[in-house]
């Protein structure tokens, strides 16, 4: 009953274009910022830190990144990982060749550099589409992480042929290195991550969002209409690979401190990133945050049921683990194609009627 709208009238062209068009949802999401930013860094340890958050915080980013693409403009890539590792490796080169540079100005240049490289990876997407889009952007994954494993300059010589990040510092406080406090790498990543998230919800609903999804609709309608094929699928290629790039800087300087481009970038990221968005609902903002949520806290949970709670071996638990998101996946995309957003949806269309359904 708390969550019912009737009554509720909206007066202005303002009111009704608003993100959250009822108070409820607008209480909920000052509530929700409040605690995140005010009361979970006091809370936090570094098993929190190292084993949710983060994880959660950066794979939400480049989900979104790959939703805009993907959910928003209809077109397939399976090259995440290797637009991640341009983002690191891009962070890496300008935090070793300026020191001085400001992280946060670190993380939008290497956003900046990925960009670049997605417009030119996305101009295939001109010409082919579906699955020969996915095979050009998965040579692109393979070209790029066999890039950055050959080419020395890219990690500075280095006799490991591993990046890592020196230690970098934001009014004071320490955000990059082993000495960063967790409290201070949750909240950077955090206002990152809610700063672009209403980037994006703003772009997805103007102008530039309304081509893309007539592009993912049907080109060729599009096109008639008046938009621009060109300009739709390069600037989705080029806003997508932003976001992927700054998950990448944060995923490399923030959460890993280190890292190698074959087991940190490889395939299986690129994978991950997919599943999230599929899971959580393809063409959502909400459903990017809702599938990596799901991805990253589902492991841990049936880890800890499985090894604490039914005593199995760590290593029995792990392929258990595997056996299970498979079948839990599956079996949620049959259950629910248009994913965890669209269950969301269902069940605030419910509390609306509740408890008189008619």
């Amino acid at each position: 009953m708390f969550y019912r709208e009737a009554g509720q009238f909206k007066g202005s062209y303002a009111a009704d274009q608003a993100i959250f068009t009822i108070p409820q949802d607008r209480v909920a999401m000052i509530v929700l910022l409040v605690a995140a930013f005010a009361g979970v860094p006091f809370i936090l340890n570094d098993y929190w830190t190292q084993a949710i958050l983060l994880p959660f915080l950066i794979w939400s980013m480049a989900a979104l990144g790959l939703n805009i693409l993907t959910g928003y403009c209809g077109q397939v890539s399976l090259g995440t990982g290797g637009f991640m590792a341009v983002g690191a490796y891009a962070a890496f080169k300008l935090m070793t060749a300026f020191p001085e540079l400001n992280f946060i100005a670190v993380v939008l240049l290497a956003g900046l550099v990925t960009a670049g490289v997605g417009m030119f990876f996305g101009l295939p997407s001109l010409r082919i589409k579906g699955f020969y889009l996915a095979v050009a952007t998965l040579a692109a994954q393979f070209f790029l992480v066999w890039l950055f494993n050959k080419v020395p300059w890219f990690y500075n010589n280095s006799a490991t042929g591993q990046i890592s990040v020196p230690p970098s510092y934001l009014w004071g406080l320490q955000v990059t290195g082993p000495e960063t406090k967790p409290w201070a790498a949750y909240l950077f990543c955090l206002a990152f991550v809610c700063v672009f998230a209403l980037a994006a919800k703003n772009i997805v609903r103007g102008r530039i969002g309304r081509m893309w999804m007539a592009i993912r609709d049907m080109d060729i309608a599009a096109e008639l209409i008046g938009v621009r094929p060109l300009v739709a699928k390069l600037s989705a290629f080029a806003v997508s690979s932003f976001y992927i790039g700054m998950a990448g800087a944060l995923y490399f300087a923030v959460w890993l401190g280190a890292a190698e481009p074959t087991e940190a970038f490889g395939i299986n990221i690129s994978f991950l990133v997919l599943f999230m968005v599929i899971i959580g609902g393809l063409g959502s903002i909400l459903g990017s945050f809702l599938g990596a949520g799901f991805l990253v806290l589902l492991p841990i949970l049936l880890k800890n049921g499985l090894v604490d709670g039914v005593g199995l071996l760590p290593v029995t638990a792990k392929h258990v683990e595997i056996a299970t998101m498979g079948v839990l996946i599956i079996f949620f995309l049959i259950v629910e194609p248009h994913g965890l957003n669209r269950l969301w949806q269902i069940a605030k269309e419910k509390l609306r009627l509740w408890p008189f359904p008619y």
